[in-house]
Protein backbone atom coordinates (compact mmCIF):
# COMPACT_ATOMS: atom_id res chain seq x y z
CA UNK A 1 0.00 0.00 0.00
CA UNK A 2 1.49 3.35 -1.01
CA UNK A 3 2.35 5.84 1.71
CA UNK A 4 0.04 8.41 0.14
CA UNK A 5 -2.85 5.93 -0.06
CA UNK A 6 -5.64 7.38 2.10
CA UNK A 7 -6.20 3.92 3.59
CA UNK A 8 -2.86 4.15 5.43
CA UNK A 9 -5.07 5.48 8.16
CA UNK A 10 -3.85 6.95 11.42
CA UNK A 11 -7.37 6.37 12.74
CA UNK A 12 -6.94 2.93 14.31
CA UNK A 13 -7.76 4.44 17.70
CA UNK A 14 -10.85 6.15 16.29
CA UNK A 15 -12.00 2.88 14.75
CA UNK A 16 -11.45 1.06 18.03
CA UNK A 17 -13.50 3.67 19.89
CA UNK A 18 -16.29 3.37 17.34
CA UNK A 19 -16.36 -0.43 17.01
CA UNK A 20 -14.28 -1.97 19.77
CA UNK A 21 -11.95 -4.73 18.64
CA UNK A 22 -14.17 -5.81 15.75
CA UNK A 23 -13.47 -2.93 13.39
CA UNK A 24 -12.57 -2.79 9.69
CA UNK A 25 -8.90 -3.44 9.01
CA UNK A 26 -8.58 -0.31 6.92
CA UNK A 27 -10.72 2.52 5.70
CA UNK A 28 -10.16 5.66 3.72
CA UNK A 29 -9.24 8.60 5.91
CA UNK A 30 -9.54 12.35 5.58
CA UNK A 31 -10.60 15.17 7.92
CA UNK A 32 -14.30 14.75 7.08
CA UNK A 33 -14.28 11.01 7.82
CA UNK A 34 -12.23 11.56 10.97
CA UNK A 35 -14.80 14.07 12.18
CA UNK A 36 -17.66 11.67 11.50
CA UNK A 37 -15.93 8.82 13.34
CA UNK A 38 -15.39 11.10 16.34
CA UNK A 39 -19.09 11.98 16.70
CA UNK A 40 -20.49 11.77 20.20
CA UNK A 41 -23.77 12.88 21.76
CA UNK A 42 -23.13 15.67 24.26
CA UNK A 43 -25.37 15.92 27.32
CA UNK A 44 -23.48 18.50 29.39
CA UNK A 45 -23.13 22.09 28.16
CA UNK A 46 -21.77 25.46 29.15
CA UNK A 47 -24.38 28.26 29.08
CA UNK A 48 -22.26 30.39 26.72
CA UNK A 49 -24.21 31.71 23.73
CA UNK A 50 -23.30 30.71 20.20
CA UNK A 51 -21.10 33.11 18.27
CA UNK A 52 -22.93 35.45 15.88
CA UNK A 53 -23.45 33.77 12.54
CA UNK A 54 -23.39 30.24 13.97
CA UNK A 55 -27.10 29.59 13.60
CA UNK A 56 -27.15 30.87 10.02
CA UNK A 57 -24.15 28.64 9.26
CA UNK A 58 -25.87 25.54 10.64
CA UNK A 59 -29.05 26.22 8.70
CA UNK A 60 -27.07 26.84 5.51
CA UNK A 61 -25.45 23.44 6.01
CA UNK A 62 -28.85 21.88 6.74
CA UNK A 63 -30.37 23.39 3.60
CA UNK A 64 -27.52 21.91 1.56
CA UNK A 65 -28.72 18.39 2.35
CA UNK A 66 -30.65 16.42 -0.28
CA UNK A 67 -34.40 17.03 -0.44
CA UNK A 68 -36.86 14.66 -2.10
CA UNK A 69 -37.94 16.23 -5.42
CA UNK A 70 -36.63 19.53 -3.97
CA UNK A 71 -39.91 19.90 -2.08
CA UNK A 72 -38.05 21.06 1.07
CA UNK A 73 -40.84 19.92 3.39
CA UNK A 74 -39.12 20.88 6.63
CA UNK A 75 -38.56 23.91 8.83
CA UNK A 76 -36.68 24.74 12.02
CA UNK A 77 -37.77 26.64 15.10
CA UNK A 78 -34.73 27.84 17.06
CA UNK A 79 -35.61 28.16 20.74
CA UNK A 80 -33.19 30.27 22.78
CA UNK A 81 -35.58 31.63 25.41
CA UNK A 82 -34.60 30.11 28.78
CA UNK A 83 -38.17 29.61 30.01
CA UNK A 84 -39.20 27.87 26.81
CA UNK A 85 -36.13 25.63 26.90
CA UNK A 86 -36.95 24.73 30.50
CA UNK A 87 -40.47 23.80 29.43
CA UNK A 88 -39.15 21.69 26.57
CA UNK A 89 -36.81 19.94 29.00
CA UNK A 90 -39.83 19.13 31.15
CA UNK A 91 -41.82 17.84 28.17
CA UNK A 92 -38.83 15.64 27.26
CA UNK A 93 -38.89 13.90 30.63
CA UNK A 94 -36.46 16.15 32.48
CA UNK A 95 -33.51 16.22 30.06
CA UNK A 96 -31.48 18.99 31.71
CA UNK A 97 -29.14 19.54 28.77
CA UNK A 98 -32.04 21.14 26.87
CA UNK A 99 -32.12 23.90 29.49
CA UNK A 100 -28.31 24.04 29.86
CA UNK A 101 -27.39 24.66 26.23
CA UNK A 102 -28.05 28.05 24.62
CA UNK A 103 -30.36 26.74 21.90
CA UNK A 104 -32.44 23.80 20.82
CA UNK A 105 -33.40 23.51 17.18
CA UNK A 106 -36.85 22.02 16.69
CA UNK A 107 -36.91 20.23 13.33
CA UNK A 108 -40.38 20.33 11.82
CA UNK A 109 -41.99 18.02 9.28
CA UNK A 110 -43.74 20.83 7.49
CA UNK A 111 -46.67 20.30 5.15
CA UNK A 112 -48.26 23.60 6.22
CA UNK A 113 -46.11 25.62 3.82
CA UNK A 114 -46.91 23.29 0.93
CA UNK A 115 -50.64 23.51 1.63
CA UNK A 116 -50.40 27.32 1.82
CA UNK A 117 -48.78 27.44 -1.60
CA UNK A 118 -51.37 25.10 -3.10
CA UNK A 119 -54.33 26.91 -1.58
CA UNK A 120 -53.02 30.35 -2.58
CA UNK A 121 -52.87 29.01 -6.13
CA UNK A 122 -56.38 27.59 -5.90
CA UNK A 123 -54.93 24.11 -6.46
CA UNK A 124 -56.00 20.87 -4.73
CA UNK A 125 -53.70 19.60 -1.98
CA UNK A 126 -55.03 16.06 -1.47
CA UNK A 127 -51.58 14.55 -2.06
CA UNK A 128 -50.40 16.00 1.24
CA UNK A 129 -52.99 13.90 3.10
CA UNK A 130 -51.03 10.72 2.45
CA UNK A 131 -48.48 8.95 4.65
CA UNK A 132 -45.93 9.28 1.85
CA UNK A 133 -45.93 13.07 2.17
CA UNK A 134 -45.39 12.92 5.93
CA UNK A 135 -42.63 10.35 5.41
CA UNK A 136 -40.87 12.59 2.87
CA UNK A 137 -41.11 15.56 5.25
CA UNK A 138 -39.65 13.53 8.11
CA UNK A 139 -36.80 12.15 6.01
CA UNK A 140 -36.01 15.62 4.67
CA UNK A 141 -35.87 16.98 8.22
CA UNK A 142 -33.54 14.19 9.34
CA UNK A 143 -31.17 14.64 6.41
CA UNK A 144 -31.05 18.38 7.03
CA UNK A 145 -30.42 17.96 10.74
CA UNK A 146 -27.52 15.58 10.23
CA UNK A 147 -25.85 18.13 7.97
CA UNK A 148 -26.27 20.65 10.78
CA UNK A 149 -24.68 18.21 13.24
CA UNK A 150 -21.61 17.74 11.03
CA UNK A 151 -21.29 21.50 10.60
CA UNK A 152 -21.67 22.14 14.34
CA UNK A 153 -19.04 19.58 15.27
CA UNK A 154 -16.65 21.05 12.69
CA UNK A 155 -16.95 24.33 14.63
CA UNK A 156 -16.10 22.63 17.93
CA UNK A 157 -19.70 22.56 19.16
CA UNK A 158 -21.58 19.65 20.68
CA UNK A 159 -25.00 18.32 19.76
CA UNK A 160 -27.55 15.77 20.88
CA UNK A 161 -30.79 14.71 19.21
CA UNK A 162 -33.97 14.82 21.30
CA UNK A 163 -36.49 12.26 20.10
CA UNK A 164 -38.53 12.93 23.24
CA UNK A 165 -40.02 15.95 21.48
CA UNK A 166 -42.49 13.31 20.25
CA UNK A 167 -43.56 12.37 23.80
CA UNK A 168 -46.09 15.21 23.86
CA UNK A 169 -46.15 16.53 20.29
CA UNK A 170 -49.24 18.69 20.74
CA UNK A 171 -47.66 20.60 23.65
CA UNK A 172 -44.42 21.05 21.73
CA UNK A 173 -46.34 22.27 18.68
CA UNK A 174 -48.18 24.80 20.82
CA UNK A 175 -44.96 26.10 22.36
CA UNK A 176 -43.42 26.45 18.90
CA UNK A 177 -46.52 28.14 17.48
CA UNK A 178 -46.95 25.58 14.73
CA UNK A 179 -49.91 25.69 12.34
CA UNK A 180 -51.92 22.64 11.34
CA UNK A 181 -49.88 20.37 9.11
CA UNK A 182 -46.60 20.91 10.96
CA UNK A 183 -45.08 18.85 13.75
CA UNK A 184 -41.74 18.72 15.56
CA UNK A 185 -40.28 15.31 14.76
CA UNK A 186 -37.15 15.79 16.92
CA UNK A 187 -35.04 18.44 18.55
CA UNK A 188 -31.34 19.12 18.23
CA UNK A 189 -29.51 20.67 21.17
CA UNK A 190 -26.47 22.73 20.15
CA UNK A 191 -23.91 24.32 22.42
CA UNK A 192 -20.42 24.39 23.87
CA UNK A 193 -19.58 21.06 25.55
CA UNK A 194 -18.78 21.29 29.25
CA UNK A 195 -15.14 20.15 29.54
CA UNK A 196 -15.81 19.00 33.10
CA UNK A 197 -18.16 16.33 31.75
CA UNK A 198 -16.68 15.07 28.46
CA UNK A 199 -18.80 12.89 26.21
CA UNK A 200 -17.52 9.55 24.95
CA UNK A 201 -17.60 7.90 21.54
CA UNK A 202 -20.17 5.12 21.86
CA UNK A 203 -19.34 1.84 20.12
CA UNK A 204 -21.62 0.72 17.30
CA UNK A 205 -22.65 -2.64 15.92
CA UNK A 206 -19.97 -4.35 13.83
CA UNK A 207 -20.27 -3.92 10.10
CA UNK A 208 -20.92 -7.65 9.78
CA UNK A 209 -24.35 -6.96 11.33
CA UNK A 210 -25.42 -3.89 9.38
CA UNK A 211 -23.66 -4.37 6.01
CA UNK A 212 -25.25 -7.04 3.81
CA UNK A 213 -23.92 -8.06 0.40
CA UNK A 214 -26.53 -8.65 -2.32
CA UNK A 215 -29.17 -10.10 0.05
CA UNK A 216 -30.11 -9.56 3.69
CA UNK A 217 -28.96 -12.18 6.23
CA UNK A 218 -30.74 -12.29 9.60
CA UNK A 219 -29.64 -15.50 11.32
CA UNK A 220 -25.95 -14.75 10.73
CA UNK A 221 -26.27 -11.67 12.94
CA UNK A 222 -26.62 -13.60 16.21
CA UNK A 223 -22.93 -14.20 16.92
CA UNK A 224 -21.64 -10.70 16.11
CA UNK A 225 -24.54 -9.20 18.08
CA UNK A 226 -23.54 -11.31 21.09
CA UNK A 227 -19.95 -10.08 20.79
CA UNK A 228 -21.17 -6.50 20.48
CA UNK A 229 -23.24 -6.98 23.62
CA UNK A 230 -19.99 -7.61 25.50
CA UNK A 231 -18.43 -4.49 23.96
CA UNK A 232 -21.47 -2.50 25.10
CA UNK A 233 -21.19 -3.92 28.62
CA UNK A 234 -17.53 -2.94 28.80
CA UNK A 235 -18.35 0.59 27.65
CA UNK A 236 -21.15 0.90 30.18
CA UNK A 237 -18.91 -0.31 33.00
CA UNK A 238 -16.14 2.10 32.04
CA UNK A 239 -18.55 5.03 32.09
CA UNK A 240 -20.25 4.21 35.37
CA UNK A 241 -23.44 2.83 33.85
CA UNK A 242 -25.29 -0.37 34.62
CA UNK A 243 -23.64 -3.04 32.42
CA UNK A 244 -26.87 -4.29 30.85
CA UNK A 245 -25.47 -4.62 27.34
CA UNK A 246 -27.17 -3.60 24.10
CA UNK A 247 -29.74 -6.32 23.56
CA UNK A 248 -31.42 -5.32 26.82
CA UNK A 249 -32.05 -1.84 25.37
CA UNK A 250 -33.81 -3.36 22.36
CA UNK A 251 -35.85 -5.74 24.51
CA UNK A 252 -36.89 -2.98 26.91
CA UNK A 253 -37.96 -0.62 24.13
CA UNK A 254 -40.09 -3.29 22.45
CA UNK A 255 -41.66 -4.70 25.61
CA UNK A 256 -44.94 -2.78 25.55
CA UNK A 257 -46.62 0.52 24.67
CA UNK A 258 -45.59 2.11 27.97
CA UNK A 259 -41.94 1.76 26.96
CA UNK A 260 -42.56 4.30 24.19
CA UNK A 261 -43.03 7.12 26.74
CA UNK A 262 -46.22 8.48 25.23
CA UNK A 263 -45.24 7.92 21.62
CA UNK A 264 -47.63 4.98 21.32
CA UNK A 265 -50.30 7.59 20.59
CA UNK A 266 -48.26 9.33 17.92
CA UNK A 267 -50.68 8.53 15.10
CA UNK A 268 -53.57 10.14 16.99
CA UNK A 269 -51.42 13.15 17.84
CA UNK A 270 -50.36 13.61 14.23
CA UNK A 271 -53.95 13.48 13.05
CA UNK A 272 -54.89 16.08 15.66
CA UNK A 273 -52.09 18.28 14.28
CA UNK A 274 -53.45 18.08 10.74
CA UNK A 275 -51.86 14.98 9.20
CA UNK A 276 -54.43 12.63 7.69
CA UNK A 277 -51.88 9.82 7.07
CA UNK A 278 -54.03 8.09 4.48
Amino acid sequence: MALDDPRTSPDAEALTLRYGAEHPAEIFSNPTIAGLLAHRSVRAYLPDPLAPGTLATLIAAAQSAPSSSNLQLWSVVAVEDAAKRARLAELAGGQRHIAQAPVILLFVADLARARLIARDAGAPDEGFDYLESFTVATIDAALAAQNAVVAAESLGLGTVYIGAMRNQPEAVAELAGLPQGAVVVFGLVVGHPDPAHPAAVKPRLPQSVVLHHETYALDAQREPIARYDETARAFQTTHGQQPVGWRALIITRGRNAAALNGRDRLKAALRALGFALK
